[in-house]
């Protein structure tokens, strides 16, 4: 995977949870696009894909919220999908070449990450 250069706009945008969530959905895409397309590939990109992007799907939609327990509900299914997201992802890791260990480890922390901040936002509402 490439490496994005640390600017200004970037540094900020690492505090910018929607564009996070987007960057780790793509990333994921991209990432996926790289792992050899055999029969346990297909179905484990298949699942880590849905969940990635239901990561920032789930966001969006708890920003957008009516009520506070919709708004608890919507970040839990996030932190959910951000916990389902690394499963699959250590699965594609653990299973393949140590060709795609560095990209998806990095894939793994930055789900990790996200789910930690999902229960950060829990405890606070």
């Amino acid at each position: 995977m490439d490496q994005i250069p640390i600017t200004q706009t970037n540094r900020s945008s690492k505090y910018d949870l929607e564009e996070r969530t987007y960057q780790f959905a793509r990333d994921v895409a991209l990432f996926s696009k790289k792992i050899p397309g055999n029969i346990s590939n297909i179905e484990y990109t298949k699942q880590v894909i849905r969940a990635s992007g239901s990561v920032g799907a789930n966001y969006i939609e708890a920003n957008e919220s009516l009520s506070k327990k919709d708004f608890a509900m919507r970040i839990k299914i996030s932190r959910k999908e951000a916990k389902e997201a690394a499963y699959w992802l250590r699965l594609i890791v653990d299973t393949n070449s140590d060709d795609y260990n560095c990209d998806g480890l990095s894939l793994i922390k930055e789900a990790t990450e996200l789910k930690k901040i999902f229960s950060s936002i829990i405890a606070k509402t």
